[in-house]
């Protein structure tokens, strides 16, 4: 039989019957041809039960965190034994304490990307991580604010330490005039740190690491040209 012949007469079958079902058409259960149950083969293999990602209670993962940065000032935090609900917020103060930097100028990287304080580790890591690692941004500055800081309350020397009787008009004189030995005008513009804050002050705005460092590194050129 051609594949012609099959349509015409699988046409022919359906003209024979009603082209419409009547809404109120019931089909006699009788009717229907026995069918024996059907069952599936056995697998050769018997099959492997699903494993629980879930660890048990009182035995949840323990996250390292690794806080890094190659800039000012340089930093190799390493933060053991971290629950998964360990907030941004917290490793942010861990790295105030170890750098003695104000927390609210520390900005945390996650990818180049900046992380919000509310985030906490089980919102970044994968189902079976157990490692994570951060980079650092500091503000405004506040590196070498700390880095002064940390340096006036070193020790001085005896010969440095030892009292002199001054006015208070003098001492004001003393101030003025460390001010005026600051660097001021083109000469700022010659230190890292200028250039640090600027890119920090970039990254703030625009969130994307590589295109404010390759935003800084255009004015810096621009400026070493003019010059």
């Amino acid at each position: 039989m051609t594949e012609v012949t099959f349509a015409r007469s699988f046409l022919a079958t359906l003209d024979g019957r009603p082209q419409r079902v009547s809404p109120d058409h019931v089909e006699d259960p009788k009717t229907y041809q026995a069918r024996s149950a059907y069952i599936l083969p056995k697998t050769s293999k018997p099959m492997s039960k699903r494993k629980s990602t879930q660890a048990a209670p009182g035995q949840e993962r323990s996250i390292v965190v690794t806080v890094k940065s190659l800039r000012n000032p340089p930093l190799d935090l390493r933060l053991s034994s971290q629950t998964l609900n360990t907030s941004v917020h917290d490793v942010k103060t861990s790295v105030a304490t170890e750098t003695g930097i104000d927390a609210g100028k520390i900005k945390i990287l996650h990818k180049k990307k900046p992380v919000p304080d509310s985030k906490v580790l089980k919102d970044l890591l994968g189902d079976t991580d157990t490692t994570i690692e951060f980079s650092v941004m500091v503000m405004g500055g506040a590196a070498a604010a700390a880095a002064a800081a940390a340096a006036a309350a070193a020790p001085k020397p005896e010969a440095q330490t030892e009292a002199t009787s001054t006015s208070p008009s003098e001492a004001v004189g003393e101030a003025q005039h460390d001010v005026a030995q600051g660097l001021s005008g083109a000469d700022v513009l010659q230190t890292d740190d200028f250039w640090s804050d600027l890119n920090g002050f970039l990254l703030a705005r625009i969130r994307d690491e590589q295109l404010a460092a390759d935003l800084t590194d255009t004015f810096k050129q621009a400026w070493k040209s003019k010059g």
